[in-house]
């Protein structure tokens, strides 16, 4: 494949350019990403078509590959390690209690604290012992783009912040982040994650039971955990007419939201959002519930 090479931080200059092939995608290299070139059009070297994968399903978290299901095989295993080159791999058995902590097994190599870069932003963990929504990256960057047209800077709630996976992108874009996070490990990396994506003057950080740290009125909330309904006539004593909560669900609980409102003494407009198929014939949904 005949490409061009240019400094990964200028990808987005060079987009529009008549020599970029649109039919295929930049390869990544640190901090080069190497542009497929256009017949006819001048090119710096020509490099081997990326292989395609096969295997079973995985994603990075940093230089760490993640499985979830079923627990692969060596031959599986060799797979990815001859596809990604990964300093290690670990499969998820399941996702333990209140908090999802990780039952971690390590298949390959070594898997501790990683760097993780997504969406422009740092995120440190450990995969063996925090869950990383990798699937919730669209969902992150749509929170992001929402508190970047909302026109003020808003006081925004985040109840279940884990590592900062939301916190983060909303604070960056300029929102006052109200992060609240029950496990002290996930809390002292989201301390960590804060520090590193220099917000600190951005976001306030409380460690314990969302219910009991919530103090004031909030422009929006965010509640990014499966049973969130069960804490939402919590989080309805801290809204106005005109907040929003962003309520994260399996399949859609709108019935059960308009009735928690109805008794709170409000009513809502309420607009479903699907993130990802979570498992088959059920969806990871967040309802958009404006406040009136």
């Amino acid at each position: 494949m005949k490409v061009r090479t240019v400094a990964k931080k200028d990808l987005k200059k060079i987009q529009s350019e008549d020599w970029v092939n649109p039919q295929r995608r930049p390869y990544i290299h640190g901090e080069n990403a190497y542009i497929p070139v256009r017949d006819g059009y001048a090119f710096d070297r020509e490099i081997s078509e990326r292989r395609r994968y096969k295997g079973m399903g995985f994603f990075m978290v940093g230089e760490v590959a993640v499985i979830h299901g079923t627990k692969p095989s060596q031959q599986e295993i060799e797979r990815i390690v001859s596809f990604r080159r990964p300093k290690g791999i670990i499969w998820i058995r399941s996702l333990l209690g209140y908090t999802r902590t990780p039952d971690t097994e390590v298949m390959y190599g070594e898997a501790g604290e990683v760097r993780h870069h997504e969406n422009g932003h740092i995120y440190i963990l450990d995969p063996k012992k925090i869950m990383f929504a990798q699937g919730n990256r669209e969902e992150k960057r749509r929170m992001a783009d929402i508190i970047r047209t909302a026109g003020k800077t808003e006081r925004v709630a985040d109840m279940y912040a884990g590592i900062g996976y939301f916190t983060i992108p909303m604070a960056a874009i300029g929102a006052f982040v109200h992060a609240i996070e029950i496990n002290p490990v996930a809390f002292g990396y989201l301390q960590r994650n804060i520090e590193e994506n220099a917000l600190s003057g951005h976001v306030e950080a409380s460690c314990g039971d969302c219910r009991d740290l919530l103090f004031r009125t909030y422009d929006r909330i965010v509640m990014g955990h499966f049973d969130a309904i069960t804490m939402l006539p919590q989080a309805l004593k801290h809204i106005r007419s005109g907040s929003v909560i962003h309520l994260h669900s399996l399949g859609s609980v709108e019935n059960e939201i308009r009735l928690h409102i109805e008794r709170a003494g409000f009513s809502a407009e309420i607009h479903v959002h699907k993130v990802k198929k979570y498992r088959p014939h059920t969806w990871h949904v967040v309802q958009d519930v404006m406040i009136a």
